[in-house]
């Protein structure tokens, strides 16, 4: 596993992060695309990507998200790969996630099991949504938060309600923790649930991120850093830069002997 080259997801703005918070975190489609050059050329692959509204705000849609695409392709080609989100953020409804999918059909994207997984939301339209990501070849990461998502994960594809295909796995470490804030030990849980079927990464919250995600690279997974979950760097200070973030990363998987994926690499390992 250690051979399997890192991938590197940046994760730069998401849901909720202010410029109050930090002035560098991005809000339009031309910060998205100034953040995706400095992270490409930091060593991330992927670029795990929100639009927000006029006012900020977090916003699920289509041509926004085309738009912003557009604006990190000319600055980077296709030297990212380019993942969009359904989070609902509190705001979106399930069916609308999974519209937004559709309507954007985006090289990839990222869906909160749990998110989708409602009483509400009929198995059959489970199964409809995840089978058309796989038959539009859709490169697509599960969002898991717990031991019982992971859970929840294996019982619909052990049912066949969500197909046999390349998923990508993320295990959100220390989302309900104290302080919301992650330690490397956060990951041993899943790993103990983990069925070894598809490959996972990793995001975590507070300044331990960068040693969570070396914790993932020593045992073959994969890391998301970035402003969505962290401000800092591993010192306690803040960063400067989400490229920041990414180079730190870059320097632990090079003490380990860990190669760095490109997003071709990324491509073949996903993509059919």
């Amino acid at each position: 596993m250690m051979n399997t080259p890192l991938i590197i997801t940046v994760a730069p703005n998401g849901a909720y992060k202010t410029r109050e918070q930090h002035p560098e975190v991005p809000l339009t489609a031309a910060d998205l695309a100034k953040t995706a050059k400095e992270c490409l050329d930091s060593g991330a692959s992927m670029i795990h990507m929100h639009v927000r509204k006029p006012d900020g705000k977090h916003f699920l849609d289509a041509h926004a998200y085309t738009e912003a695409t557009a604006a990190v392709r000319k600055a980077v080609g296709q030297e990212l790969v380019v993942q969009v989100t359904t989070e609902a953020a509190q705001v979106y409804q399930p069916h609308e996630q999974m519209r937004v999918a559709r309507e954007t059909a985006p090289e990839a994207i990222s869906v909160g099991l749990r998110e989708i997984l409602k009483p509400e939301v009929p198995e059959a339209d489970i199964q409809s949504f995840f089978t058309w990501l796989k038959q539009s070849n859709v490169m697509t990461q599960i969002i898991l938060y717990d031991v019982a998502d992971v859970q929840a994960w294996q019982g619909l594809l052990a049912s066949g309600v969500i197909p046999a295909n390349k998923w990508f796995l993320l295990f959100v470490l220390g989302r309900y923790s104290a302080g919301q804030t992650s330690s490397p030990i956060d990951l041993l849980p899943f790993l103990n649930a983990h069925d070894d079927a598809h490959p996972w990464a990793m995001c975590a919250f507070g300044p331990q991120e960068n040693a969570c995600a070396m914790a993932a690279a020593s045992l073959g997974g994969h890391a998301r850093v970035g402003f969505e979950n962290n401000l800092f760097l591993k010192s306690g200070e803040p960063a400067a830069s989400n490229a920041a973030l990414v180079d730190q990363v870059c320097q632990g998987a090079a003490a380990l002997g860990r190669p760095l994926a490109t997003a071709h690499d990324i491509r073949g390992m996903f993509l059919n």
